[in-house]
C-alpha cells in the first residue's frame, strides 16, 4: 500500500488520502522549500472531509497510478483541509473565481514555485485532469515566462479582491435606513417556500437574524412572515433530519426537499440560536422541538468525551450519497408493522420513491394533510405518535454503516455552538444546553488558549497546532460575551477584552480600520486577506463590529465603540445595496441607530431575574449584575442589602431602579 507524508497529519480529510498513490505533502515549509529547490510547480487541492465530489475525483483521479505518476513527476502536491487552513483556501480560492467567475470544493490550484497561481479550477473527470495537468507541464517546459506573467497578473487580482479602504466622509445612519435595507433585502426572499430565491437553498442563519431584529425595532410584519415561512419550510422540510433531528448543509431544491446530506456543526450552532430567539418573540412550539431535536443530535454525534464539538458527518456513506438517511417503503413496514402507514403518510413515505426510485427522504413538506383527520387524532395525540415511531426509525437507523465523522475539533465553529446552547438555554431555561456550553467553555480555555492570550485554531488527538485567524478570535469573544450574561462571572468577560486586546495588536490594519484575516505573526501566503462579506457563517470583521460596540459599553471603551462605527462605516454603501451577504453588518447597524438598553441586576435574586428576562426576544438588551458589584464600573454604587435592584440605562444614563422584571420592560422602549 502507499503511503505519503499526510500520514502524520491529524486531519481526517488529510488522512483520507495519506495513501493514495499521488505524493502528497501537507501545507508547510517543506512542500515549499521543495518546490523551489527542485523548480517544480505546486499542485494545491484543497477539499474538506463531507466534500462528495472531493470524494468522487480522489476515487478517479488521485488513486489512479496514472494520473499520480503524472502529478508527481510534474508538481510538488499539497492537499489542504479548508477547515483547518481557510487562510489558503481564501487566496486559491480567490484565483477560481478570477479565472473562472465562480468556484467550490474540490479546488485544484496550479501553482509557480513561490506560491502564485496560474490557473485555478474545482472539480475534473480524470481524462480533463490528464489533459490539463500534460497541457500546462509542456507550458512550463517551454513557454515559461508566459506562466510567470499570468501568475503575477493572478497574483495582483487577488491582492485587490476584498481590498476595503477606509471611510473618511461623514455617515449617518436612522430607521429609514433599516426600511430600505429591509427593502432591498425582501427582493431576494422567496415568500411563498421561504429562503433567498433560486434554484438551491442555504439556511443563512445572519438574514433571518437580521430580519427578527428588523422586526422588533420596526413592527414591519412582512420581515416577521419571511422569517416564520422560512423558518417552517427548513423544519418541514427534507434539509432537516426528520427521524434524528439536526440540518444538512443544504437544500439541492428550491423547496427544502433533497439536502446535500452533509451535516455541519456550523449550520447547526447557528440554526439553534435562529431558532431559540424565534421561540423567545413568537412561542411556537416548533421552535422548540427543533431547537431539543438538533441539540439532541449534536449532543449524540457530534460530542467529545472532553466536550469539544466535533466538524461534520460526511454525505456519503458506504460510498453514496445519503444511504444513511433515505428509505423504501418496505423498510418502513419491516420496522413499524402496521403503524407504518401513518409513519409513511406523515413523512410522504411511497412505494415509487420521492428522491430516487424507490429511495425517501422523510419530508413533512412531501406528506399527506389532514393527518389528525385521517386517523381521529388530535394535534397533540398525532405528534406524540410520530414521536415514538421516529424513536423507532431511529433505532433501526442505528444499525446501518454511519457516515465519517469529521473528528476535528475548531474553535470557531465550537464557540457558534456554545453560543447556540446559551441562546437555548435562555429561551427555554434547560440546565443541560447550560451544562454543555461551560464544558465547552472550559474544554476551549484548557485546550486553545495560550497565557499570552493567542488561540489556536485547531484541537485533535490531544494536541492544538494551528494559529487561531480572526474568525476564531472573533466568534470566541462573543460566546464569551454571551456566556459570561448568563453567570455573572466577570473572569469571562475580562479574557473576552483579553483575546480582542490581542486582536487589536496582531490583526488590525491602521491603514484601513479593518482586520486582516491572519495574525501578522503567521501570515507566509503570497497576499494576506479580509474577510468582509457575511456568508453562511457571518464574516469575523462584522463578528469584531459587533464585539467591539458590546465590549465598549461594558468596559466603557470609547475608543472599541469608534472602531466598531469604522468597520461599519468602511462597508455601509455594501450594507445598503446587498444586505444579504451583509447581514450580520446590518445587526451592527441597527444596533448603531438603536443602542443597546444595559441591564444591571444586582442582589441575592439576580438569577431569577435574569431568567425572567431571558424568556423574552430583546436584541438590543445585555446584562450585568451579580450578588455584588464587582469591577464593572456601570455595577458601582448600585447595590442596596437585602434587594434585588435591576437598573435600566441607556448612553450611561440610569433610570430610577425597580425590583420587578415587568416595571423594567416597561423601561425598555
Amino acid at each position: 500500500m502507499y503511503t505519503n507524508a499526510l500520514i502524520h497529519e491529524t486531519s481526517p480529510y488529510l488522512l483520507q488520502h495519506a495513501h493514495n498513490p499521488v505524493d502528497w505533502y501537507p501545507w508547510g515549509d517543506e512542500a515549499l522549500a521543495k518546490a523551489k529547490k527542485e523548480n517544480k510547480m505546486l499542485l494545491i487541492s484543497v477539499g474538506y472531509a463531507a466534500c462528495h465530489w472531493c470524494h468522487v475525483m480522489e476515487h478517479e483521479s488521485y488513486e489512479d497510478t496514472v494520473v499520480a505518476n503524472i502529478m508527481n513527476k510534474n508538481f510538488v502536491c499539497i492537499k489542504v483541509d479548508r477547515e483547518e487552513r481557510p487562510d489558503v483556501d481564501q487566496v486559491y480560492m480567490n484565483a477560481a473565481y478570477l479565472i473562472n467567475g465562480n468556484g467550490g470544493w474540490p479546488l485544484n490550484a496550479l501553482v509557480m514555485p513561490d506560491g502564485k497561481p496560474f490557473f485555478a479550477g474545482t472539480y475534473f473527470p480524470k481524462d480533463k485532469w490528464i489533459q490539463l495537468l500534460k497541457y500546462f507541464s509542456d507550458l512550463y517546459k517551454n513557454q515559461k515566462q508566459k506562466l510567470e506573467e499570468q501568475a503575477d497578473h493572478l497574483s495582483k487580482g487577488i491582492n485587490d479582491i476584498e481590498n476595503v479602504p477606509k471611510n473618511t466622509t461623514s455617515v449617518s445612519f436612522s430607521a429609514i435606513t433599516l426600511d430600505d435595507m429591509f427593502s432591498t433585502l425582501s427582493q431576494r426572499i422567496d415568500m411563498d417556500k421561504g429562503g433567498t430565491k433560486g434554484s438551491m437553498k442555504f439556511p443563512m442563519p445572519a438574514i433571518w437574524e437580521y430580519l427578527l431584529q428588523y422586526y422588533y425595532f420596526n413592527k414591519n410584519t412582512n420581515a416577521l412572515k419571511a422569517v416564520e415561512i422560512t423558518l417552517q419550510h427548513m423544519a418541514y422540510g427534507g434539509i432537516y433530519d426528520q427521524v434524528g433531528g439536526g440540518f444538512s448543509r443544504y437544500a439541492t431544491d428550491p423547496n427544502w426537499h433533497a439536502p446535500h446530506f452533509e451535516k455541519m456543526l456550523y449550520d447547526n450552532a447557528q440554526l439553534v440560536s435562529l431558532y431559540s430567539h424565534a421561540f423567545q418573540l413568537t412561542k411556537n412550539s416548533l421552535y422548540k422541538r427543533i431547537v431539543y431535536e438538533t441539540i439532541a443530535f449534536v449532543k449524540r454525534e457530534l460530542t467529545s468525551p472532553e466536550g469539544g464539538f466535533y466538524s461534520s458527518l460526511d454525505a456519503d456513506s458506504e460510498g453514496e450519497e445519503g444511504k444513511f438517511y433515505v428509505w423504501s417503503k418496505d423498510e418502513i413496514k419491516e420496522i413499524l408493522g402496521s403503524d407504518a402507514e401513518i409513519f409513511s403518510d406523515y413523512f410522504g413515505i411511497t412505494s415509487k420513491g420521492n428522491w430516487e426510485p424507490g429511495k425517501n427522504i422523510p419530508d413533512i413538506i412531501e406528506g399527506e394533510k389532514d393527518i389528525e383527520k385521517k386517523y381521529d387524532l388530535s394535534a397533540d395525540q398525532l405528534q406524540n405518535k410520530i414521536d415514538e415511531l421516529k424513536l423507532q426509525v431511529l433505532k433501526a437507523r442505528g444499525k446501518r454503516i454511519r457516515p465519517q465523522t469529521d473528528d476535528k475539533i475548531l474553535t470557531a465553529w465550537n464557540a457558534l455552538m456554545t453560543k447556540g446552547l446559551i441562546d437555548a438555554y435562555e429561551a427555554f431555561d434547560e440546565k443541560d444546553f447550560l451544562q454543555m456550553a461551560e464544558t465547552n467553555i472550559g474544554f476551549l480555555l484548557k485546550n486553545i488558549s495560550t497565557k499570552e492570550n493567542a488561540l489556536y485554531r485547531n484541537y485533535k488527538n490531544g494536541k492544538a497546532t494551528i494559529p487561531a485567524f480572526l474568525d476564531d478570535y472573533s466568534f470566541m469573544i462573543s460566546a464569551l460575551i454571551d456566556y459570561y450574561q448568563v453567570n455573572f462571572n466577570e473572569n469571562y468577560l475580562q479574557k473576552a477584552n483579553d483575546l480582542t486586546q490581542y486582536v487589536e495588536q496582531h490583526f488590525y490594519d491602521k491603514t484601513t480600520g479593518m482586520y486582516f484575516y491572519t495574525d501578522d505573526q503567521h501570515s507566509n501566503l503570497i497576499a494576506r486577506k479580509m474577510e468582509v462579506p457575511d456568508n453562511v457563517i457571518p464574516s469575523s470583521n462584522s463578528e469584531m463590529a459587533k464585539n467591539l460596540l458590546l465590549l465598549g459599553l461594558y468596559f466603557e471603551n470609547n475608543s472599541y465603540e469608534s472602531q466598531s462605527a469604522q468597520l461599519v462605516k468602511n462597508v455601509i454603501d455594501d450594507i445598503k445595496k446587498n444586505p444579504s451577504y451583509y447581514s450580520n453588518w446590518a445587526q451592527v447597524v441597527a444596533l448603531q441607530i438603536k443602542p443597546p438598553y444595559e441591564v444591571a441586576i444586582l442582589g441575592n435574586d439576580w438569577q431569577q431575574k435574569l431568567s425572567e428576562f431571558h424568556k423574552q426576544y430583546l436584541p438590543n438588551t445585555i446584562y450585568l449584575g451579580g450578588v455584588n458589584e464587582g469591577n464593572l464600573s456601570l455595577l458601582q454604587n448600585k447595590l442596596v442589602s437585602g434587594k434585588t435592584f435591576i437598573y435600566v440605562c441607556e448612553n450611561k444614563t440610569c433610570q430610577l431602579p425597580v425590583e420587578s422584571v415587568e416595571a423594567a420592560m416597561k423601561q425598555i422602549k
